[in-house]
């Protein structure tokens, strides 16, 4: 890994900026790379547009910003499609699958979706689904170990409510491992 741009996006409400803050903690704390993290948000907090900016590397940072994005993570639909024409042609979209449609992907992106408000919900509390899609991103994006992830986020998380976080991101890593090995198996059934 030389460098990596990861760009967390949604709506105000849904910790996408938390994420973004967990996400440059598992690499600069958890895995000795260097990170930096920039969010922006809209108008009003709660409810508007928002988006975690953050870029890894094994070299020192000398521009702080997205100049292209590796990895989208997109949970609005607003988000999307604000953000998904910056996606490199050989990123990674990661999309909220109950929140944003997706009519056609571009040509050589990766795309993956999860329903993770709705994992959460299951879990017994819909504000958790910003750990489900971080667990599934840790899954698909093959950036972190589960276990820096995991720390970053326990380190990040309100008392007492490490617990739910944990059942979260496991909800959502499981879930990325699966497709994971679904995609596997059918590339060697085709094979």
């Amino acid at each position: 890994m030389s460098r990596i741009e990861v760009r967390v996006s949604g709506f105000g409400g849904q910790g996408i900026i938390l994420s973004g803050r967990i996400i440059g903690m598992a690499a600069a704390i958890y895995e000795s790379k260097q990170a930096t993290f920039n969010q922006s948000y809209g108008p009003e907090a709660r409810g508007s547009a928002c988006s975690a900016q953050v870029v890894i590397s094994d070299e020192l940072i000398h521009y702080p910003y997205l100049s292209k994005t590796d990895i989208l993570v997109a949970m609005s639909q607003e988000a999307y499609q604000k953000f998904e024409p910056d996606l490199l042609d050989n990123g990674l979209l990661l999309i909220e699958s109950d929140l944003v449609k997706v009519n056609s992907v571009r040509k050589g992106i990766r795309f993956h979706d999860i329903p993770a408000t709705r994992l959460a919900e299951e879990l017994g509390r819909k504000i958790v689904a910003n750990i489900v899609m971080l667990g599934f991103f840790t899954a698909m994006g093959d950036v972190f170990k589960p276990d820096s992830m995991k720390q970053a986020m326990l380190a990040s998380v309100p008392k007492g409510t490490e617990e739910l976080n944990l059942k979260a991101f496991s909800a959502g890593y499981d879930y990325g491992m699966n497709l994971k090995k679904k995609s596997k198996s059918g590339a060697k059934a085709k094979g």
